[in-house]
């Protein structure tokens, strides 16, 4: 019963959050494909991803930054360790940096990179659960943790990566690891968090990887429409006459919905799943599935090829929204319906939304120079204004910069930053927020021109590109270099 009301009360938060939606959806930082969804046929490679793996709950503390009564308060938290291949105490210890999204998800896509290379590392492996996702929450319930914006409030990057220095010195401590180095791995958001997880405990962690991680993409730092010039532009490598459908769309789906039975029409022509009551509906989704096919540009399939390929080879040239429909077709495979698919609301879907309507601020839009047509800034006061609705909280978008820095990053971390790789995919719009250029000898910028969002920490499989087995291949050799220097000074020392 607690689980259904949940539901229903997370229901109408959602309904309340899409009534005040701001007029630009950040993309999501999920490290994986939004098409590959348990409900797709996941829960074995899940299953097997999770072999090995012991689930431990530890108790949390509420509240690291301050001594008031409440916040003593604690609440398990999920962490998992696979100790197969592990050479006992002062052997390595690989600790990935959960997001927003619960175990196994960050394996989603089978062994992951990690799982891999743990055995030539003789490394422990373990996975920590960030707070208010999967298992790890709050309250002592998800109905609890998410009902108002005061329960919400312990939700943050800065709670996070406390969570996790609390959770690695009870590990070593536990095992007898005092000396076993860390290094710190993350995707995307846990990317992030592995960056500045290395900047705010160098003591505990001795380096980071960080795949994928939009540092720069806070307070202005990027240029906004930086994401959808990318976008933009690996739609218009793979095709330019796909780039020109694409773009000469926006205009004739205003126009069909301008007509008296327009909305109609076009909920036939894209097999809608409910009719449409107006056309936003439809451009929004169109432009989540251009920037999600993007943003996960992978090989094999590579999905901007993939709709390009079916939106060039569609039937009469002149039938602009059919070539349209047919890439839809082509990036979700044949099912009953599209566009405005039912779907079950979730902790990584609300907790999301609450993190950008509070720290996460990441100001993307767009100009008329893109393919998206209309011009779509990111707009501050709306979004805060949007957000007041939703949470009666607003952002706070100079935060992050405030607290671990960005401006002048080059400079900064040159002076006091160490042993942290930052690794990339230029295809990936998101790639625009990273950092790309070596810092100094032991900051580095690893990345590949056809690379997607997190490609490099996937499982590896026989048909990856040269390209990106190199890039792991260097990863790892700075990686040997960073626990040959911390041997060698536990010697000396």
């Amino acid at each position: 019963m607690a689980k259904f009301r949940f539901r229903i009360r997370y229901f109408l938060l959602l309904l309340t959050a899409a009534a005040t939606a701001s007029s630009f959806k950040v993309p999501r930082l999920s490290i994986y494909d939004p098409r590959h969804h348990l409900a797709g046929g996941q829960t074995s490679t899940l299953t097997a991803a999770m072999e090995g793996f012991e689930s431990h709950f530890y108790n949390q503390t509420l509240d690291h930054f301050n001594y008031l009564p409440e916040s003593y308060v604690t609440f398990r938290q999920r962490y998992f360790a696979n100790s197969k291949h592990w050479g006992g105490p002062g052997a390595p210890i690989f600790v990935y940096l959960g997001a927003e999204a619960a175990f196994p998800h960050n394996f989603s896509g089978g062994k992951s990179f990690l799982i891999e290379i743990a055995p030539s590392f003789n490394a422990l492996l373990v996975y920590i659960e960030h707070r208010y996702y999967g298992e790890s929450i709050p309250f002592g319930s998800s109905e609890e943790a998410f009902s108002n914006s005061s329960m919400l409030g312990y939700m943050n990057s800065q709670q996070a990566i406390a969570d996790y220095a609390e959770i690695i010195f009870h590990i070593k401590e536990q095992s007898n690891a005092g000396d076993s180095p860390v290094i710190v791995v993350g995707e995307s958001y846990g990317g992030m968090l592995a960056a500045w997880f290395r900047l705010k405990y160098p003591h505990l962690a001795i380096g980071a990887l960080a795949s994928s991680a939009p540092i720069l993409y806070f307070d202005d730092i990027t240029p906004q429409d930086a994401y959808f010039n990318v976008v933009t532009k690996d739609f218009r490598d793979a095709s330019e006459t796909c780039y020109l459908t694409i773009k000469k769309s926006w205009a004739e789906i205003d126009e069909m919905a301008s007509k008296p039975d327009g909305l109609s029409m076009l909920s036939q022509k894209f097999k809608t799943c409910v009719p449409l009551k107006n056309s936003t509906s439809l451009t929004d989704e169109l432009e989540d599935l251009y920037a999600s096919a993007a943003q996960y540009n992978a090989p094999p399939s590579y999905p901007v090829t993939q709709i390009c390929t079916a939106i060039d080879g569609f039937g009469p040239n002149n039938d602009t929204l059919g070539r349209i429909f047919a890439g839809v077709v082509a990036y979700y495979g044949e099912k009953p319906c599209y566009i405005n698919e039912p779907t079950q609301p979730s902790e990584t879907d609300g907790g999301w939304d609450w993190q950008t309507c509070s720290e996460m601020v990441i100001p993307i839009g767009f100009g008329n120079d893109t393919m998206f047509g209309s011009d779509k800034a990111f707009n501050l006061t709306k979004f805060s204004d949007d957000c007041r609705a939703r949470y009666g909280v607003s952002p706070r978008p100079h935060w992050v910069t405030t607290y671990y820095g960005g401006h002048s990053i080059k400079r900064i971390l040159k002076r006091f930053g160490s042993n942290i790789i930052f690794s990339n995919g230029l295809k990936d719009p998101y790639s625009t927020g990273g950092v790309l250029e070596n810092i100094s000898d032991s900051i580095h910028a690893i990345y590949t021109t056809n690379g997607s969002h997190c490609l490099d920490l996937s499982a590896s499989n026989v048909t990856d590109p040269e390209w990106l087995t190199a890039q792991r291949e260097e990863e790892i050799h700075i990686v040997h270099g960073w626990l040959t220097t911390y041997y060698k000074d536990l010697q000396v020392i």
